[in-house]
């Protein structure tokens, strides 16, 4: 066991700790700890400039900052994305990089479910309908103002088929849907797996669930919303960059697609000005990237990270992406 104590500071703690989890093992680790609320690019350098060891959710790691650090030796991402981390100057620099994987999926999956049911039965409609009045002043005893459908018999379409969208494709099964996976973009043709082209055409719902990559970013664009039945809906739970917000908002408002449900966006938090948060489009939810945010998977990361600094401690580090 190494008994050697690291300076580490953790930069953006209000992202995945409310003072609502169990730190016992992040705080048995042997790193001296300080901890910001949250870091703005400006004092990123300046906070980072005597730790060894980083915890980093969001905040952007890049090479100006990795040579403010001169102690620096391990980064930890207090999530599975490390697209904020200039990985590659890291393994130049000998720098360990270490992410927390699967952590979320269980919440992510829910969330996914949730936006994909809203869509379909207008639930969000509905529930501002009786706010509003309308059920109390209606002539007959319900509401059926908007559509409702069922899922059983409607086919989801899945892009990105790891750990998260395998348990998307479960839950669909049991809610009766057909499920398409569409090739691995930029990836060899996998058996039973479909063309992208293929997977928008036929699905009633597209949800993604791949990385953010040169091959994924803006795959979802005008020529992919213009293949899609008109009343599909998109749930996005994945990354922000993955779908051309632009080409989305046109689509939402012609009636090219039926609805979208996003979490994320592309520069977070989005401007008050972004395309999406100025549509005036029923058929839009917007969740604030807080699909992965239950209590349980919250506290699943931070013991994971733990998990993460005793095994780099002890000369086995696990879950590198460097």
């Amino acid at each position: 066991m190494n008994t050697k104590s690291y300076r580490g500071v953790i930069l953006d703690r209000d992202s995945f700790d409310r003072d609502d989890l169990d730190l016992t093992e992040l705080q048995g680790c042997p790193v001296q700890w300080t901890n910001h609320c949250h870091t703005a690019r400006s004092e990123t350098s300046t906070r980072t400039s005597d730790a060894e060891i980083i915890i980093t959710n969001k905040v952007v790691i890049d090479r100006e900052v990795i040579d403010a650090s001169p102690n620096l030796k391990l980064i930890l991402a207090a999530a599975t994305g490390t697209d904020n981390i200039d990985v590659t100057y890291c393994r130049e620099k000998g720098i360990a990089v270490c992410n927390a994987r699967n952590y979320s999926t269980p919440a992510v999956v829910q969330h996914t479910i949730a936006l994909m049911l809203n869509l379909l039965t207008n639930q969000h409609r509905y529930l501002q309908d009786v706010r509003d009045g309308l059920w109390s002043q209606s002539n007959v005893f319900c509401l059926i103002d908007h559509p409702i459908v069922e899922t059983a018999g409607k086919t989801l379409g899945i892009i990105g088929y790891g750990a998260m969208g395998k348990r998307v494709a479960e839950v669909a099964a049991v809610l009766g849907m057909e499920v398409l996976v569409s090739q691995r973009p930029g990836g060899k043709p996998a058996a039973a797996r479909v063309t992208l082209e293929e997977l928008l055409s036929q699905s009633d719902v597209v949800s993604l669930h791949c990385p953010l990559t040169d091959d994924t970013r803006g795959l979802l664009g005008e020529a992919e919303f213009r293949l899609m039945k008109n009343q599909a809906v998109v749930i996005n739970t994945a990354r922000g960059a993955i779908v051309d917000i632009d080409a989305l908002a046109r689509a939402l408002d012609q009636g090219e697609i039926g609805g979208a449900g996003i979490d994320v966006f592309d520069g977070e938090p989005p401007a008050a000005d972004n395309v999406l948060l100025q549509l005036d489009c029923p058929n839009l939810i917007i969740t604030p990237h807080n699909a992965w945010a239950t209590q349980e998977s919250r506290q699943r990361l931070v013991d994971i990270i733990a998990g993460n600094i005793r095994a780099w401690a002890d000369g086995s580090p696990t879950n590198t992406v460097t």
